[in-house]
């Protein structure tokens, strides 16, 4: 792959779907890979080390943010979240795309540090649906699912933020509009005038 690879990052409030969106995109994309975050949350049942994160102690992660190993980080449900800078990089220098899943205080500590970030927001259709499908889980207690609706207000609030919106009502069109941006991306003139800049000097004659 010749070009560098495109940075995104998805958010989305708790129970819109965004992991599901991304891991579907991800299979149907093999250029596209997902940031596999560090963080202080315990596993849940089913989780796996260095799969779904990088579970690590507090002492660890204070560590590490101290010697700048993180893009970016955040505290979110009293549990900390980083992104390796270092594995970011060096994978869009491989010319591969990288999403990260972070909420939008990460999504806003990334695009200082790196303007070309490619920002989307995943909505629910409605505060019904939402609590709906956060119930449905089944992974939480009532008490935790109302903290959960509560924040949800306070992370759709930061939605304007995001360069794209896609609102995730019916799975499978909400994977389309997410294909459809990804593909977008790789058509801008700039990455196509740099992808076939021979052919282009050839019909320019």
């Amino acid at each position: 792959m010749s070009s560098r690879g495109i940075l995104y990052t998805v958010s989305a409030p708790s129970g819109a779907g965004k992991t599901s969106l991304v891991n579907a995109l991800v299979k149907s994309s093999p250029e596209v890979c997902v940031s596999v975050s560090h963080t202080t949350r315990p596993k849940r049942p089913g989780e796996e080390d260095g799969v779904n994160y990088h579970f690590v102690d507090l002492p660890l992660f204070e560590q590490m943010l101290e010697e700048g190993a993180f893009l970016e980080h955040a505290q979110v449900f009293g549990n900390l979240y980083g992104t390796s800078r270092h594995w970011v990089e060096q994978t869009l220098a491989q010319g591969m795309d990288v999403i990260l899943e972070i909420d939008w205080q990460g999504a806003y500590q990334v695009r200082q540090l790196l303007p070309n970030t490619v920002s989307l927001f995943i909505l629910p259709p409605s505060l019904a649906a939402l609590r709906q499908r956060l119930t449905g889980r089944g992974q939480d207690d009532a008490e935790v699912i109302e903290a959960r609706m509560n924040e949800a207000i306070n992370e759709i609030s930061h939605y304007r933020e995001a360069d794209y919106l896609i609102v995730n009502d019916d799975f499978t069109t909400a994977l389309a509009h997410f294909q459809a941006l990804i593909s977008s991306q790789h058509l801008r003139r700039e990455r196509q005038e740099q992808l076939h800049a021979a052919m282009l000097q050839e019909l320019l004659g």
